[in-house]
């Protein structure tokens, strides 16, 4: 049920890539181009920092949901899929973390 979320967001900001940028913030975003949506997500990162910093749960909330807003508009910019990152999600499920990031050093 939640990745269905997933799924519509995905369908509307691919939707987002041919509107008027005057009638849609997101296509205001993808004309503006990749730096302008690495800055929102940047700016959102900082923002749910903040938010976690204070301790505010409601905030912490808004704050993480406009991250992932905008990461999926990068996602969606560069032609990526929710679905992959859920699928690199479950790859990694039950993997020890530690593990994982000695395989990564060694393949570099």
């Amino acid at each position: 049920m939640r990745s269905e979320i997933l799924d519509r967001l995905a369908e509307t900001l691919e939707a987002r890539k041919s509107a008027d940028p005057a009638s849609s913030y997101v296509a205001k975003l993808y004309a503006r181009g990749l730096d302008a949506i690495l800055k929102k997500v940047a700016e959102e990162a900082a923002e749910t920092i903040m938010a976690a910093k204070d301790g505010a749960r409601e905030k912490i909330i808004y704050e993480t949901a406009d991250l992932w807003f905008h990461s999926l508009v990068l996602l969606a910019r560069q032609g990526i899929h929710p679905d992959e990152i859920l699928n690199e999600l479950a790859r990694r499920e039950g993997l020890s973390g530690l593990a994982e990031k000695a395989a990564r050093k060694e393949s570099v």
